[in-house]
């Protein structure tokens, strides 16, 4: 194990709340990493943590989820979840111009990827909504086993 993610999960484990509670902020956070407001993950973790009263440590490791490693694989999977759920054919996902530049580059690139903004947002709400159940199950998991060994010993 990496010694960030060994850093990571000592925070985690380190949260002065409930596994229940700290698990929930997790899930949220990772529900976060899978929303469509990219480079909002952050803000938004922070603010639902504030306005709910939850563990902001938490919910923003979850929302860290989603970082330069991963956000194409997840965004891929939910576009692609998404298109299959609503029918989209993917076939305009490949044929993207990679080679044109600057404005060009950003105009082909709204055009081809329009009629992908709905699988794009569905799927990934779909996706970030079943990673945050089983985020949720697999965190309060690890609280409660760490809690009842520091109990016993």
């Amino acid at each position: 194990m990496s010694e960030r993610l060994k850093r990571t999960l000592q925070i985690l484990l380190q949260v002065h709340d409930t596994p229940h509670r700290t698990a929930v902020s997790f899930a949220i956070g990772v529900f976060i990493a899978f929303s469509p407001f990219l480079g909002l993950h952050t803000g938004l973790a922070l603010a639902i943590a504030s306005l709910f009263g939850l563990s902001r440590a938490a919910m923003v490791i979850g929302a860290y989820v989603n970082n330069p490693w991963t956000i194409a694989p997840m965004y891929t999977a939910g576009t692609i979840l998404g298109c299959s759920i609503l029918g989209v054919s993917t076939e305009g996902l490949s044929q993207i111009q990679w080679k044109l530049h600057g404005h060009q580059f950003y105009e082909a690139m709204l055009r081809g990827l329009r009629p992908y903004v709905l699988p794009f947002v569905f799927g990934n709400s779909l996706l970030g909504a079943v990673a945050a159940l089983a985020a949720y199950f697999a965190m309060r998991t690890v609280l409660e086993r760490r809690s009842h060994a520091a109990a016993e010993r």
